[in-house]
């Protein structure tokens, strides 16, 4: 079992919640909506053998501080984070939200990521009516039910069919969803995305760029990750079978070796 670090860090005006493990390159993973750190616990061990490993709440998520009414990008919080941990440049994964936060991190810290991986990626300034229908089925009610409904709505979401047909990787998700505060359905989020929005501005990319998508993830994730893949100066795809939305959870020995031999290029 590898040594963890754990520690809350001011980052940007707000309080983040961040723990690392390893040495070597840095590698931030950063996770998606309604999850926290602990979604990347199949990555912690094996990537700790080569990496300096960061994985940190985004702000309003798990342990770290809610957001006040005060705006905010998540990919400042991010360059906060690297700056109090005294680092430069590192390999940033994200999914789904932490996609999003991933792609604004690349273009408004230009030279700070040393490679990007966007896993079912969410895109700022794109969508598809599947995405719009499986977002409005919950936002859609979610100021008038109960949060623990809400959250039942969420856990059927057909993001999370993948993992809740899974009962171990079901039990890990529903935890972590059951814990989440609800920031964002029971207020009103002043999170921003970083401006122009990344979907007219992927050619603007830098940093190498891998997208994975779950092979039986929605079709508008399978989109973004075509877009990416186009757009992004000498980017790839990588399209991991038998998992949908969460293939780090789903599929994890598949997702770490997608990953490992992508980071094995650039070094």
């Amino acid at each position: 079992m590898v040594e963890t670090t754990a520690r809350e860090i001011d980052a940007n005006g707000t309080r983040l919640y961040v723990e690392t493990t390893g040495s070597g390159a840095p590698l931030v993973f950063v996770h998606g909506f309604s999850l926290d750190t602990r979604m990347w616990d199949d990555q912690w061990e094996p990537f700790a053998e080569r990496f300096r490993v960061i994985r940190y709440d985004l702000r309003g998520f798990g342990r770290s501080a809610q957001p006040t009414d005060q705006y905010y990008r998540h990919a400042d919080d991010l360059a906060g984070l690297l700056d109090a941990l005294e680092i430069e440049r590192a390999h940033v994964v994200g999914l789904s939200l932490g996609g999003a936060v991933t792609l604004d991190f690349a273009l408004a810290h230009p030279g700070r990521a040393h490679s990007i991986v966007l896993v079912d990626a969410v895109l700022p300034g794109f969508s598809t009516p599947d995405l719009d229908e499986a977002i409005r089925a919950v936002w859609g009610p979610a100021r008038t039910l109960p949060l623990d409904a809400v959250k039942e709505l969420w856990l059927g979401s057909p993001l999370f069919a993948g993992a809740m047909a899974d009962p171990v990787v079901a039990e890990r998700v529903r935890r972590m969803v059951t814990e989440f505060s609800g920031y964002g359905w029971v207020a009103r989020d002043p999170g921003r995305w970083v401006e122009p929005l990344a979907s007219g501005r992927l050619g603007e990319i830098q940093a190498p760029a891998l997208a994975i998508v779950g092979e039986g993830d929605l079709p508008g994730f399978h989109a973004i990750a075509e877009r990416i893949a186009a757009e992004v100066p000498g980017a790839r795809k990588a399209i991991l079978p038998g998992c949908g939305h969460l293939p780090n959870m789903e599929a994890p020995h598949a997702f770490n070796a997608a990953l490992a031999e992508f980071l094995g290029g650039e070094k």
